[in-house]
C-alpha cells in the first residue's frame, strides 16, 4: 500500500495560489520612467488578439507552475510503496558451534540403520538438526584441529551454517585437537556481542594435544567475558575390532579428556554431556534446546520502497522543457495565438 512519511508537506500546495489571491499587485509605475513620444500611438497599435494571446500565455505559465509546485511537494511528502508484512526473528542468543575435526574424529564406533559411520558423520547430522531449531539465534561455526578456523561467523542464516558444517571433513585443521584455541577464537567472537547470550557449544573426542593456549586459560577467558560453555564429549566407551588373535574389545575413547570438559563446564556455568551413541548424541542436542530455548517470538517488518524519485524527476523535466522552450524552440508550447495569425513579434513584445 500507499504511505507517506512526511504528509504534512502536502497542506502547502495552496500557497502559490494564496499569494496571487491576497498578495499586493507590484507597482509599474514606481520610481523613475523615461518618457517615450508617441506612446499613445504605439499603444494603440495592440489588438484584442494580442491582449487575448498575452493572457493566454500566463494562464498557461501559471499552471504550469502549478503542476511542478504540486510535484515537488509530493515528492517532499516522501511517497512510499510498503509491501508485505514479514516475520522477523527477534533476537535471542549468540550461540558459536566448535566442532573438533582431528584425526580421530574418523574412527567408526557409530552406527546409523546398522551400519558403521564414523564419528563426524553422525555430528554432522545431528548438529545440523540442532542448528535447524535455533530459531532467533545467531549461530556460528568453529571447526579445530591442530589450529582453529572460523568457518562461518556469527548469523541469522542457518541454512548456511548448516551447510559449511556438511561440508566439513576430517583433517582440515590438522591431525591434533586445540582444544584451548578453539574456546579463545570463540571468544573473541563472542565478546562484541550483548552480555547474557553468548553461549559456546565445545564438541571433541580427545584431549588438548596443540594449540598456544591451554583450555584452564581459555576458561578463564570465557567466564571474564560471561560465556556458558557446554561441553559435549563425544565416542563409544565399547568397539570389537578385528585383530590376528580374533576380536578384541576396546574402549574408543580412551584420550577423551572428561575431567577437563567437566572443568570448563563447571568453571563457565555450562554443562558437561556425553554422546556415546548415535541416539545419545540427539538427546545431548535436545538437552540443550531445553537448557537454552530458541526465541519463538516474532516482529514483524514491512519492505519499504522509497517513491519520491518519480515525482522530483517529473518536476526537474518539466522545469527543464520549460526553461528550454524560451532559449532553444521560442516557446514552441507557450507560443501565444498571436504568433500563428501573423501579428509581428516585435510588436507583440
Amino acid at each position: 500500500m500507499m504511505t507517506f512519511a512526511w504528509p504534512w508537506a502536502l497542506a502547502f500546495v495552496l500557497f502559490p495560489w494564496m499569494v496571487q489571491r491576497w498578495a499586493p499587485s507590484v507597482s509599474n509605475s514606481s520610481g523613475r520612467a523615461m518618457k517615450v513620444p508617441h506612446f499613445e500611438d504605439i499603444m494603440s497599435l495592440q489588438s484584442s488578439q494580442l491582449i487575448e494571446a498575452n493572457r493566454s500565455r500566463r494562464s498557461t505559465l501559471f499552471w504550469v507552475g502549478i503542476i511542478i509546485w504540486s510535484a515537488l511537494l509530493l515528492a517532499a511528502a516522501r511517497p512510499q510503496w510498503s509491501g508485505d508484512p514479514v516475520g522477523l526473528p527477534t533476537s535471542g542468543r549468540d550461540l558459536m558451534l566448535a566442532v573438533d575435526i582431528s584425526g580421530s574424529m574418523k574412527i567408526p564406533d557409530f552406527s546409523v540403520n546398522g551400519r558403521e559411520v564414523t564419528r563426524l558423520e553422525v555430528v554432522k547430522a545431528a548438529a545440523g538438526e540442532f542448528i535447524a531449531r535455533r530459531t532467533g539465534d545467531r549461530v556460528g561455526l568453529i571447526v579445530f584441529g591442530s589450529q582453529a578456523y572460523v568457518q562461518t561467523p556469527l548469523t541469522f542464516d542457518r541454512d548456511t551454517v548448516k551447510a559449511m558444517m556438511t561440508e566439513t571433513e576430517i583433517g582440515l585443521a590438522g591431525q591434533e585437537t586445540a582444544i584451548g584455541d578453539a574456546i579463545g577464537l570463540a571468544v573473541k567472537r563472542l565478546k562484541e556481542q550483548p552480555a547474557g547470550s553468548r553461549v559456546l557449544v565445545l564438541l571433541t573426542d580427545g584431549a588438548n594435544t596443540a594449540g598456544e593456549v591451554s583450555p584452564t586459560q581459555a576458561a578463564a577467558l570465557a567466564e571474564e567475558q560471561g560465556i556458558r560453555i557446554y561441553a559435549i564429549g563425544v565416542g563409544a566407551d565399547r568397539m570389537e575390532i578385528a585383530s590376528f588373535f580374533g576380536t578384541q574389545t576396546v574402549n574408543p575413547s580412551r584420550d577423551l579428556d572428561e575431567d577437563t570438559l567437566r572443568l570448563l563446564a563447571q568453571r563457565t556455568g555450562g554443562l558437561y554431556l556425553r554422546a556415546k551413541d548415535t541416539e545419545g548424541l540427539r538427546k545431548v542436542y535436545e538437552e540443550l534446546d531445553r537448557l537454552e530455548p530458541a526465541t519463538t517470538e516474532t516482529e514483524l517488518f514491512r519492505p519499504t520502497t522509497e517513491l519520491y524519485i518519480w515525482p522530483l524527476g517529473f518536476a526537474l523535466a518539466l522545469s527543464c522543457v520549460t526553461v528550454m522552450s524560451f532559449i532553444w524552440k521560442k516557446d514552441w508550447f507557450l507560443r501565444p495565438r498571436w504568433k500563428a495569425e501573423g501579428i509581428p513579434a516585435r510588436a507583440g513584445r
